[in-house]
């Protein structure tokens, strides 16, 4: 388990997030840990709120950490203990709930989200994908029907492929029209082996 240290003031990630005043994203405490999966190990990081990234091996464990130490400014020399006690709390129930998900044991993920990483549309469609039942698949036009934006399919992929708490946010399962993967953070390989286990867990 890893503590991150003292941030500089956050940045947003795309034009369809909306700007936040300097100090919104500002979280006590961020903790993370790095859990081996069938797809790779993913890093996990969760604040006092909840798990608010989890990141592939192909993300880098360092870049992932400097991005959220810029964005989210964690103050570990103000924190209190019970935003760290939170923050460590989360962090255990999300790698046992991954763990319990990558076993076929786990459907519906229920450690708390920290969505600080995103807002306006994209937070949005990353909402949605939370309703999406496990072992079933979406699509892309269907979700922005969904949010009443059924000419925002592009900006519902955006939504997805930059999604930062994949697995648990279940981004992986939207897919094209035709029925195709479409595209993954974590790779198209990483999307189809979640798909299956989902399926083979209902089998």
């Amino acid at each position: 388990m890893t503590e991150m240290t003292k941030a500089s003031p956050p940045t947003t990630d795309t034009a369809h997030d909306e700007v936040r005043p300097a100090n919104a994203l500002h979280r006590d405490e961020l903790t993370s840990s790095v859990v081996s999966t069938p797809i790779g190990p993913l890093l996990v990081a969760t604040t006092e709120r909840g798990v608010v990234r989890v990141a592939f091996a192909t993300e880098g464990v360092e870049p992932v950490v400097t991005e959220l130490v810029d964005r989210l400014r964690p103050d570990l020399l103000i924190a209190d203990d019970e935003a760290k006690h939170e923050a460590v709390d989360h962090l255990a129930i999300a790698e046992a709930q991954l763990r319990e998900y990558f076993a076929g044991r786990l459907q519906a993920f229920t450690v708390p989200i920290d969505d600080a990483l995103s807002s306006g549309f994209y937070l949005e469609v990353r909402q949605a994908l939370r309703q999406v039942p496990f072992g079933t698949t979406t699509t892309y036009t269907a979700l922005a029907e969904r949010l009443g934006r059924p000419k925002a399919v592009r900006a519902v992929g955006t939504g997805c492929s930059g999604n930062p708490i994949p697995v648990i946010v279940p981004c992986h399962r939207v897919t094209r029209a035709d029925g195709s993967l479409g595209g993954y953070r974590g790779g198209a390989p990483a999307k189809a082996i979640l798909q299956a286990l989902e399926a083979d867990a209902l089998r």
